[in-house]
């Protein structure tokens, strides 16, 4: 692709540097492109190569004062020069401008995964031409993007998970991703990721302090679960996709916080149950084998397990050796343990900084201390039917349906210190209000919500007339339910 730069100076290389000075309004100003080239004839030459600007060749087009001036420092030859900008050169927005049909937008922006997957959702109108733009945008970032995916229908899945197909670069999706010190590994065709949500991880851990204890129930592969353990946190974090599920614990194991990141493969209604349901135990104080067996730990991947209705909550133990997960139940079973600590440990450790790995359940020691980054913070041995500071629910598709599963779960008689702060993410769509998303929580946890706050997030669509919407946070204290087993405190 050519570009008028029909003329050029002739000169010698001991004046090269004040003519450039004199010259430079009227040299050629382009990105990537040097105005001053080699002379293929004479080393003691070089071209200066002039704008657009200078059409003639006489160079009537610069001022005669100026052309005196250059024209006493050294003798002045004009040449015919052709300047040749091809594709290495433009951008992948000026080429598929140039390629596509007038008229179509331009796929402008998309999302990229660790600089290594870039994620298009490409239109209707643009599908015959899904290669091609592929093809351009992976050759424009290569290496910094080595995989070109695009979202195919809609996302239909019980775990949130878009399908994509590969248009360009390599099939394999596995990836690392940076985000705020921490280190997540992931397969973005298995699991759920988005880049531009790392603005509100970053918000939200802020709100927590070392030694709460936090409830994630749609945890994901951890953007909230593993900063907020780097932080001194204790998390309980839960996901039905078991794949994800699988990454978190790898990602606790990767950021040395895997004694403090307890991870759960169950739907999120019996999770929350389960994990705040004071145990049989705990109020009989009766010893029976069969309690303890039930509050054994349950596989990530015999996920028919978790669903089957007599099946109670229970912690997953991983070992991550570097090419998978590995189960580490022996600890566990060949521990002696009263009725009451077994099932205490089922949910929660006393303390997870009781070992030197973090880890209070392997029975393990390791060398060294991987909770540098907690600065000696200790965890309190609340247990989680006795206190939560912070529950998450960041699954704006459908979170405000699943606050039903609050109901009667806080016990006035076991519960200590101020209940806790739910953080309910969720869309507000053009057509609905504020008022609209607190009467269906509302409904849902048949309590009366007070002081709740509402926080952008960001829009999705917003050229979009039809399906564009606001991702919020819907932030409340949670309420004091009518139908509790016993009238909940502050």
């Amino acid at each position: 692709m050519g570009t008028p730069a029909p003329f050029l100076f002739l000169i010698s290389v001991f004046i090269l540097l004040k003519l450039k000075f004199r010259c430079c309004r009227y040299l050629q100003d382009r990105p990537r492109v040097k105005p001053i080239t080699e002379d293929p004839t004479s080393e003691k030459n070089r071209y200066m190569i002039l704008s657009e600007k200078v059409q003639n060749p006489d160079l009537s087009d610069i001022p005669s004062q100026q052309l005196d001036e250059l024209k006493k420092l050294c003798e002045i030859e004009v040449v015919p020069y052709s300047l040749t900008l091809g594709y290495p050169y433009w951008t992948a927005d000026h080429i598929l401008k140039q390629i596509l049909p007038p008229g179509v937008e331009v796929p402008s922006s998309f999302e990229t995964v660790v600089k290594s997957c870039c994620h298009l959702n490409i239109h209707d109108e643009l599908l015959p031409f899904k290669d091609v733009i592929a093809k351009v945008i992976y050759d424009k970032n290569y290496p910094r993007i080595k995989t070109v995916v695009n979202k195919v229908g809609t996302i239909t899945n019980e775990f949130r998970v878009p399908k994509f197909e590969i248009l360009a670069g390599e099939s394999d999706m596995v990836t690392e991703v940076k985000q705020y010190g921490a280190a997540f590994k992931l397969d973005y065709s298995l699991v759920y990721w988005n880049s531009r949500l790392e603005h509100e991880h970053i918000r939200l851990v802020s709100l927590f302090q070392p030694g709460e204890t936090i409830c994630d129930m749609f945890a994901g592969i951890g953007p909230f679960a593993i900063p907020a353990a780097q932080k001194g946190c204790l998390v309980y974090a839960n996901d039905l996709n078991p794949d994800s599920v699988h990454y978190l614990k790898i990602n606790a194991k990767i950021n040395k916080i895997d004694g403090c990141v307890f991870a759960y493969n169950m739907d999120a209604r019996k999770f929350i149950s389960q994990l705040m349901e004071v145990p049989v135990c705990k109020i009989s104080l009766e010893s029976d084998d069969s309690t303890v067996k039930a509050c054994d730990t349950c596989s990530i991947r015999a996920i028919d397990d978790a669903k089957a209705e007599d099946t109670n909550l229970g912690v997953e133990k991983k070992e991550v050796d570097g090419n998978g997960v590995k189960n580490d139940l022996d600890g566990m079973q060949n521990s002696s343990r009263t009725v009451d600590v077994s099932v205490v440990e089922s949910r929660r450790p006393p303390d997870c900084f009781t070992e030197e790995n973090g880890n209070a359940h392997s029975g393990h020691k390791k060398k060294g201390n991987i909770h540098k980054r907690m600065k000696g913070s200790v965890l309190p041995k609340a247990k989680a039917w006795e206190h939560v500071n912070h529950v998450i629910l960041n699954l704006p598709a459908s979170a405000l349906q699943f606050l039903d599963a609050f109901r009667g779960i806080i016990s006035r008689k076991y519960w200590k210190g101020p209940l806790p702060l739910v953080h309910c993410y969720c869309f507000i769509r053009a057509n609905e209000t504020e008022e609209m998303i607190i009467s269906e929580a509302e409904s849902a946890l048949n309590a009366q919500i007070k002081d709740p706050v509402f926080y952008k997030v960001r829009d999705v669509a917003p050229n979009k007339v039809q399906t564009s919407k606001i991702f919020i946070c819907f932030i409340f204290y949670y309420p004091h339910l009518p139908n509790s087993p016993t009238p909940l405190c502050c």
